[in-house]
């Protein structure tokens, strides 16, 4: 999936609450999904449309839990899709109930070829109401707080199994459904570990159809392929340190398997964060593919701006910093999408001949290009870093035992790389009108290459027509002479390259 290019900006959530506003359940009215609530966001549909005039943008979450509680004709979601069929039955053929935020709720199946017409006429219609930009579907294990169902599951083979792996609770439908429970393809038993994947690729589907431009959906459930559909976030993390260095391995992995929009929540999630975790945390998630701070309801505030004036600075010099480098993170996104590569990469997929690299997961790259050596321990004013063979260039000028005072983020550029950047902007959209920039790091032969994907950012078929632009760089200096070539492969947005190149 390529990505739309402000999806790449930073995005501020909060249960209970920069460029990519976002709203958790809370904006439901009765927490029912494709509602609003009345008096708490009455002006919700003038907001989005306000954000949308300060080139923002605005995501909201989507449960697949459809509430069964309204009174007939009250609430068309449910409505509908009962009439239409679309819901998970029980081993007797009935509407299987569940619960989650609403209370008893049925659950969609999106194996059901009708389930997902349907759940594209209800995100068209509430789109009408309230403009969304992008879906964030979460609970999409699907996750229940009953087991099963709430009038239990039957004593069956595939309810109660021969063998149980060790999962939590000890049984197959703790927190979800009855594995007996059944959907148009098969039984849940079979198909559990796809409901995440199913309903991606409804919602990416509903999203292309709904608003005529390149879809963004966040899913918290995943399995093989969802990469095509949806990013994944890393679920609800604890606010610590601990969290923070698990946080590499789990952006690297979900890289690995064709997921390449990933990250985890800037600052944690559960529970009160401080003002040094955040700022070292908003500095590592500067550099995840997806970044995003996102806080739980009953813990303290952690936007960037409820700290003092030495946290904001740092907080907001690694946010500048990423937004500097989003031509060149959009160019790696591109080479994800057209050639499988990774965008966060473990050391090990560039040097394999290295055995110091096998083991390391406190450091990684972006691309091939650059290394990123975060701050993982508390009190930590410098950090040990392992430069793999060969030349790094630091742009703050310093090597191997690396200061790393709290506004400092360690990044250096691997020698014989040019690096596409833009002045940064108070949003993506404003961003892309700043001139253009290039980083060269000369090989010790004295030569450079880097490359640069551009195109709106935003609409759906620009492979197809050809309206983009891929351009080749390649830096050199022959004695004393410096040489830039420049390349182009592809090059119908001419106008975006009028601004001036500064080497």
């Amino acid at each position: 999936m390529m990505p739309p290019y402000w999806s790449l900006g930073f995005h501020l959530c909060r249960w209970g609450l920069p460029d990519v506003q976002w709203n958790d359940l809370d904006y439901a009215d009765k927490r029912r999904v494709f509602t609003f609530d009345p008096q708490r966001f009455v002006d919700l549909p003038d907001m989005v449309k306000e954000f949308h005039q300060k080139g923002m943008k605005y995501i909201l979450i989507l449960d697949p839990g459809i509430s069964s509680t309204s009174p007939p004709g009250t609430y068309p979601p449910f409505d509908e899709g009962q009439r239409r069929g679309v819901f998970i039955r029980n081993s007797t053929g009935q509407t299987l109930l569940g619960k989650v935020w609403p209370g008893p709720t049925a659950f969609p199946d999106f194996t059901n070829p009708e389930t997902q017409s349907w759940w594209e006429d209800c995100i068209r219609e509430f789109h009408s109401r309230v403009p969304l930009d992008g879906l964030w579907i979460d609970m999409n294990e699907p996750a229940s707080f009953v087991q099963g169902s709430v009038e239990g599951c039957p004593d069956s083979d595939l309810d109660s199994p021969p063998y149980v792996p060790p999962v939590i609770g000890g049984q197959l439908n703790t927190g979800t459904l009855c594995m007996s429970a059944q959907q148009n393809l098969s039984t849940h038993y079979n198909l559990h570990n796809l409901y995440g994947l199913t309903e991606a690729s409804a919602t990416h589907s509903a999203l292309v159809k709904v608003r005529g431009s390149r879809p963004f959906v966040l899913s918290r459930s995943s399995f093989p392929g969802i990469g095509r559909f949806s990013g994944v976030w890393t679920g609800d993390v604890r606010s610590d340190w601990e969290q923070l260095r698990y946080s590499i391995p789990a952006v690297l992995l979900f890289g690995l398997f064709g997921v390449p929009l990933v990250g985890a929540d800037v600052c944690g999630f559960g529970g009160d964060t401080t003002e040094e975790l955040c700022v070292r945390w908003t500095q590592l998630g500067a550099f995840y593919p997806f970044m995003r701070n996102h806080n739980d309801k009953p813990n303290a505030p952690q936007e960037p701006y409820v700290f003092g004036q030495e946290a904001q600075t740092a907080m907001r010099s690694a946010v500048m910093l990423r937004y500097s480098l989003l031509p060149f993170l959009y160019t790696l996104f591109y080479h994800a999408h057209t050639s499988a590569d990774t965008v966060a990469t473990p050391l090990f997929l560039q040097f394999p001949s290295d055995p110091n690299c096998q083991t390391i997961d406190r450091q990684f790259l972006w691309g091939s290009s650059l290394l990123v050596s975060p701050v993982l321990e508390q009190g930590a004013v410098e950090l040990a870093a392992y430069l793999p063979p060969g030349t790094w260039y630091s742009l703050k000028g310093q090597y191997l035992l690396l200061p790393a005072p709290l506004d400092t983020i360690n990044v250096h550029v691997r020698e014989g790389h040019i690096i596409p950047q833009q002045e940064p902007g108070l949003t993506t959209s404003a961003s892309r009108s700043n001139p253009f920039l290039l980083t060269v790091a000369l090989s010790a032969g004295g030569w450079a290459w880097g490359d640069l994907f551009w195109d709106d950012g935003d609409s759906l078929d620009t492979f197809q027509r050809g309206d983009y632009s891929y351009v080749i760089f390649i830096a050199g200096q022959v004695g004393d002479v410096e040489v830039l070539t420049v390349t182009s492969l592809a090059l119908t947005m001419s106008e975006v390259f009028e601004v001036l190149w500064t080497l």
